[in-house]
């Protein structure tokens, strides 16, 4: 499990394909390479990647087809630079939400505005989702644990990000177009899903039908 609190953003030093597999290099700092072993959980851009293994501060991952497919691992090329965060321990401060690195897919920067200090990104992704993004709720972009702001139930969101996140984050160097990882906050689509079976069991019973997600 990870809180969502990005470490900072490291260089691929290397990234090597082959039929179903992708194998890469991160070149950590030695605060976060410290203590890390082989089959540690570490996020990178959002995604659990377990440590495959390591030399000084250079870690080797491999990710398979199926997390190739719905992430942005895919795109890595060397020089590509990802956010990291180590998997929390007992004890940790919990400064984000609980994020488990599984991610749901990913999600197309459709609008980027600066006011100030503030980046405004609006993200698009698939309309089934947004029963799940509520207005003040928690998402994971890229790994980081943010605040949904307004919500497009067509299809899109926005989230505010402030100048220490664009620091530690790829996030303010995004560009319209770009895909991101999203993972959805796993409490709340159990609570929407389970309060959307209870409803239609009891539609159900009393012979009316409904669409959970109608008018979305």
């Amino acid at each position: 499990m990870f809180t969502g609190i990005t470490r900072g953003t490291f260089e691929t030093a290397s990234v090597e394909r082959r039929p179903d597999l992708l194998t890469y290099e991160v070149e950590l700092s030695e605060e976060l390479a410290r203590g890390l072993e082989p089959g540690a959980s570490v996020s990178i851009d959002g995604v659990c990647q377990t440590v495959v293994s390591l030399s000084d501060h250079r870690v080797t991952f491999e990710a398979i087809r199926e997390t190739l497919e719905i992430t942005t691992l895919g795109d890595l090329v060397a020089g590509s630079r990802v956010a990291v965060e180590r998997s929390s321990r007992v004890g940790d401060e919990i400064g984000g939400h609980d994020v488990a690195g599984h991610v749901t897919g990913t999600g197309e920067i459709v609008d980027i505005r600066h006011d100030g200090d503030i980046c405004d990104l609006q993200i698009a992704v698939p309309k089934p989702w947004m029963g799940y993004i509520l207005p003040k709720g928690f998402i994971a972009i890229d790994g980081s644990s943010l605040t949904v702001g307004e919500i497009d139930p067509a299809g899109a969101f926005k989230i505010h990000l402030i100048p220490e996140t664009l620091r530690l984050t790829n996030l303010g160097s995004r560009r319209t177009g770009d895909r991101v990882n999203i993972e959805l906050d796993s409490r709340t689509v159990a609570i929407v899903d389970t309060v959307e079976r209870v409803v239609a069991r009891h539609l159900d019973y009393r012979g009316l039908q409904t669409n959970p997600h109608e008018g979305q």
